[in-house]
């Protein structure tokens, strides 16, 4: 909890929403003890309960610091969350051949910010409308609403990074589009309320993580070349 406080800088795509919150959740306590004439602790209790469902909203936006620095040869997560996949895939959008595929599930409790992985320019943006499911399924990575980037780095050459929506993430915001450059470590977008990233590799490269490991965004490694 602690360190979830200690990340409490808001991102700007979460102001209109706790905003929002804050407005109907005021709406809602002061119309429910009106109606039915709630006294003393009741009222008191639907106040905190009100104001937890702000906090929480607010830590879906929270902006971590993280002190990730340039590595030449090293790809970095573009997320906080749990590796749910890895495994060699037939990338069907962009490469038409055979990638690693490393995916970072976010949970509702996790950083939603997603972090460049590595450093180079965009060859490559799409957004791709689609469905909501759950973003461990392994399905979710071709059937739900994403966002495609491919960034070319010398060492790596191209690599993609797919954003993809889940059963509660209704927006995903991506900020680089094609002949943009990107640095290693830096905010590159959010998913509103989720979900997962997924990151595909050339086949030669040294993947350093496993399935159900906790990794930080643009701090914990991922793959070398």
């Amino acid at each position: 909890m602690f360190n979830l406080i200690s990340e409490m800088k808001v991102h700007t795509e979460g102001y209109k929403i706790i905003l929002l919150t804050l407005v109907g959740v005021a709406i809602l306590v002061s119309a429910v003890i009106i109606v039915f004439k709630l006294l003393g602790w009741i009222e008191v209790m639907l106040a905190v309960a009100g104001l937890l469902l702000v906090l929480a909203t607010a830590l879906f936006f929270r902006v971590p610091t993280r002190s990730a620095a340039y590595a030449e040869g090293k790809i970095f997560s573009g997320a906080d969350g749990k590796v749910v996949v890895v495994e060699d895939v037939w990338e069907d959008e962009y490469f038409k051949s055979k990638r690693k595929q490393v995916s970072v599930f976010m949970s509702v409790t996790d950083v939603h910010v997603n972090f460049a992985p590595l450093t180079g320019e965009v060859k490559y943006f799409k957004h791709h409308p689609g469905k909501y499911l759950f973003a461990w399924l392994p399905k979710a990575s071709t059937e739900n609403e994403k966002t495609t980037l491919v960034i070319d780095n010398p060492v790596f050459g191209p690599v993609m990074v797919r954003q993809i929506a889940g059963a509660f993430a209704r927006r995903i915001v991506c900020h680089p589009r094609e002949g943009d450059k990107v640095t290693q470590g830096s905010e590159f977008g959010i998913i509103k309320f989720g979900s997962r990233v997924d990151i595909f590799l050339p086949l030669h490269a040294n993947v350093k993580v496993k399935p159900n490991q906790h990794v930080r965004g643009a701090e914990t490694l991922i793959a070398t070349i």
